[in-house]
């Protein structure tokens, strides 16, 4: 992939960072830790319980998601550094540029990828 296509993805990339990190940090009620927030919510609840820990439990599975982009988001960038970005890690062929825009932070060719998930049960993963 030339350097400017990879400098294109690499400001797509560092955006999409500093979103998900902005979502973070607004889930926790700003520079809290996760502990901190959990516990403040608790507080500002009443009698509900069941309701608070539904929505704990919904903010923890949102926070493991976005942390798991985050990762996938830093792979991808190192990806771009080391010159692979844009190379499917199982056969070494060009990840189509259109998947690319829509998925940057994908590591596998279509093919690869729907083999991989095959092999899987058909689960989707978030190791496009």
């Amino acid at each position: 992939m030339s350097q400017p296509i990879s400098d294109t993805f690499a400001q797509q990339l560092l955006q999409m960072r500093t979103d998900v990190l902005a979502q973070l940090r607004g889930q926790r009620g700003g520079a809290v830790s996760r502990a901190e927030a959990a516990a403040q919510a608790r507080e500002q609840q009443s009698d509900d319980w069941a309701k608070a820990d539904a929505e704990r439990d919904l903010s923890i599975a949102l926070e493991e998601r976005e942390s798991a982009e985050l990762v996938a988001i830093d792979e991808a960038l190192k990806r771009v550094a080391d010159g692979s970005f844009g190379l499917c890690l199982d056969c070494g062929v060009e990840i189509g540029t259109a998947r690319l825009h829509a998925n940057p932070t994908a590591m596998r060719c279509v093919a690869c990828q729907e083999k991989r998930e095959k092999a899987q049960g058909g689960s989707h993963t978030a190791t496009y």
